[in-house]
């Protein structure tokens, strides 16, 4: 029989153990973004940003055409990482790029996280192409989108059943938190949950408002 042991299972995401890829979040790409409210998709990719910013994860930031036609890169991400290479391609499938190979291999982790615009194209074609390479691969959602619902559904579809793992922004910052013991990461973590993590952010105020309250305590 199984034995229950206190220690976190092999498949949940941890600071050290993956690279974040920010792909094309970009003006042009986001005008014909149907499948999620721009506002919300800004918040969401904000959140992201900052959560990886705090934890020090390894972040790849890349665009495709940014000066001829899709336009810089979300603020809400150049804010975050003012110093960062942003890697400009002309490939749809940002895995083609061989800056992007190289990056991924100078840092040497074999997970990877993806988010970016549109699902069905700029997330697909990385994803797929990383699983064939032996990557494990995770995909927040809800810091994705596309042209239709329909485009954005099947796209998750068919990345979730080639073996990729789904997850949503806030989801992404409290796993990586995991423990409101941490205190090093704590007082960053509400805060980035105060500012985008939407009814959630809310809760917190109110409970330190009113009572004092709060995580973990």
């Amino acid at each position: 029989m199984p034995q229950a042991q206190a220690k976190p299972g092999k498949l949940l995401l941890s600071p050290a153990d993956h690279t974040l890829v920010l792909i094309d979040h970009q003006s042009q790409m986001a005008f014909a973004t149907k499948s999620i409210d721009p506002v919300l998709l800004r918040n969401n990719t904000a959140l992201v940003a900052k959560a990886a910013r705090e934890f020090n994860v390894s972040t790849i930031l890349t665009t495709v055409a940014s000066k001829t036609f899709s336009g810089p890169i979300f603020d809400e991400i150049k804010s975050v990482f003012p110093d960062d290479e942003i890697i400009d391609r002309t490939t749809m499938n940002t895995w083609e790029d061989a800056r992007i190979a190289d990056r991924v291999n100078g840092i040497g982790k074999g997970r990877l996280v993806f988010a970016g615009l549109w699902t069905s194209v700029c997330i697909v074609g990385p994803t797929l192409s990383a699983l064939d390479q032996g990557f494990e691969v995770y995909v927040i959602a809800d810091a994705c989108g596309d042209v239709t619902d329909e485009a954005h559904e099947r796209a998750m579809e068919r990345m979730i059943q080639a073996g990729v793992r789904p997850m949503t922004s806030l989801q992404y910052l409290l796993e990586l938190q995991r423990d409101w013991a941490r205190g090093e990461t704590y007082s960053q973590t509400v805060a980035t949950s105060v500012e985008h993590g939407g009814g959630y952010g809310l809760g917190l105020v109110y409970a330190k408002t009113m009572f004092g309250g709060a995580e973990g305590h």
